[in-house]
């Protein structure tokens, strides 16, 4: 009997994570403070070609949801934080906003969460005290119209609630919303909810005043001697969103929560900025994003829970030119309203990273620095999503059983899967490409004509036993093999 409940554990959390692993997607953020806003229907079309099957609305335009309808997009759609009040005072209220804004659209418009307001605590504290009221108020009127299975309510947090981000083990929320804190949590937990983060790198860099290598917020190779690691876990931070993942995870079981999946809601790199604001460019916004579709859809977690994925809105498809601020406050925008992108990037899940033609290759450079080879080898084989199988001891790549040859296929693998999407062939200085096919033996590089195939799709391979975290981390079949392991042993006792 107890075999079989083992067993039985073994195949439910292998399904759950299976089901997290390619679950794992890109979606985009939805402002409409644009002067020349394109129609709902043209802004549905921009989604489609763009193979965008996450959105979220600061709202519920009616005319955006009605165009969003049978196209099978999730949506999670706003409560504005002028209505937060209100809703969190009655619950008629909430049940009419219900009403108007979800009813009216489901299940033609596929709703999958109600944001209620936006960075609350930290904009607007005083409806601190009708924030979970509000949020129970709009489960309520979910559960009445049988809806609250499929539709769940949360709200976005920023991370200006959590004092000290880094190092991310000793993270807590700001001890004044500990019991506004506790109620939200107590509620995501409650309806099986999930915590909205609003995180951005772009922020925690700038604000560092030099803190940080930018490298480190652009999910770039980091060299030996600015890794960052976390002291009490030894946990490496290849990139800071995984830390600031990690930080309000931390903080979340300050308050002795668990098993409450964050989805980031908000992140993204202004391409442009005033004078003051150097680091706002096209280059860098094209690289945060780039490398952040290839960071989630790589489908691990940050260091401290690397079987959730890291699903993510990018703030945002268009730029609000009508908000107020600094100029770089006005360009977060990925595509222009003309549907012409701004800078190279694809957010499709199945094909986001396109191949090359397979005649040409990567390869590290000869004479380049053995540490300059182990960090881009290492990167490669972390948040480049290398499928770095091959060169693993016994497999066809491994010998010779050297740098240069390891980080050749390593960094072959990255540039054919990722040169369409903005992936480089440099490393740091390290590659050079090549029109010469580097396969040997039974040892074939990817998009190589002997193979047969190329690789596109996205890789993880697990981190080498020294690596105590990085932007990916252990993989959905490590974790199978271990739960087996553990239950062929309990059976072995049994007998």
């Amino acid at each position: 009997m107890e075999l079989r409940k083992c067993l039985a554990s073994v195949l439910i959390l292998t399904i759950v994570m299976l089901t997290t692993a390619l679950g794992a997607f890109v979606g985009v953020n939805i402002g409409t403070d644009v002067s020349d806003m394109p129609s709902a229907s043209k802004l549905v079309d921009i989604l489609k070609a763009n193979q965008i099957t996450h959105v979220r609305l600061y709202d519920a335009n009616a005319q955006i949801l009605q165009a969003l309808s049978n196209t099978g997009i999730e949506v999670i759609v706003g409560v504005i934080n002028e209505e937060v009040l209100r809703i969190g005072e009655s619950p008629s209220a909430a049940a009419a906003w219900v009403i108007k804004n979800v009813i009216a659209y489901v299940p033609a418009t596929n709703i999958t969460a109600i944001a209620f307001g936006s960075e609350i605590l930290s904009t607007i504290p005083n409806a601190a005290l009708v924030l979970v009221s509000g949020m129970n108020h709009l489960h309520k009127a979910l559960v009445a119209a049988n809806l609250h299975s499929r539709i769940k309510v949360s709200t976005p947090q920023s991370m200006d609630i959590i004092p000290k981000t880094f190092p991310p083990s000793i993270a807590t929320f700001d001890s004044s919303w500990n019991s506004t804190m506790y109620q939200l949590l107590q509620f995501l937990k409650n309806t099986n909810s999930f915590y909205m983060l609003n995180a951005y790198p772009y922020y925690g860099y700038t604000k560092a005043d030099g803190l940080f290598p930018i490298e480190y917020a652009l999910f770039k190779p980091l060299p030996s001697v600015k890794r960052i690691v976390d002291p009490n876990t030894l946990f490496r931070y290849d990139c800071m969103l995984d830390a600031m993942v990690d930080a309000t995870y931390y903080s979340i079981e300050a308050i002795h929560f668990n098993d409450i999946p964050i989805v980031v809601t908000e992140t993204g790199w202004p391409w442009l900025g005033g004078g003051n604001e150097p680091d706002a460019t096209v280059e860098n916004a094209e690289t945060y994003n780039n490398n952040l579709h290839l960071r989630v859809l790589n489908g691990s977690g940050p260091p401290s829970h690397p079987s959730i994925p890291i699903n993510t809105y990018i703030y945002e498809l268009f730029n609000e030119d009508k908000r107020n601020g600094p100029i770089s406050e006005k360009n977060w925008g990925i595509f222009y309203p003309n549907a012409s992108a701004v800078y190279p990037l694809s957010l499709s899940a199945s094909d986001g990273v396109t191949g090359i033609s397979a005649s040409v290759f990567c390869v590290a450079k000869a004479g380049a620095s053995n540490d300059k080879l182990e960090d881009g080898l290492n990167w490669a084989c972390g948040q480049g999503l290398t499928n770095c199988a091959a060169i693993q001891p016994g497999k066809p790549c491994y010998l010779p059983n050297n740098l240069i040859s390891h980080a050749s296929f390593a960094y072959n693998d990255y540039y054919q899967k990722a040169h369409g999407a903005g992936g480089t062939c440099d490393f740091n200085g390290t590659a050079t490409t090549t029109t010469q096919d580097p396969s040997y033996g039974s040892c074939l590089y990817t998009g190589s004509s002997k193979t047969g195939e190329q690789s596109l799709a996205p890789t993880a391979l697990g981190p080498s036993s020294h690596d105590h975290g990085s932007c990916w981390n252990l993989q959905v079949s490590t974790l199978q093999y271990i739960l087996s392991a553990i239950c062929v042993f309990y059976a072995l006792v049994l007998l």
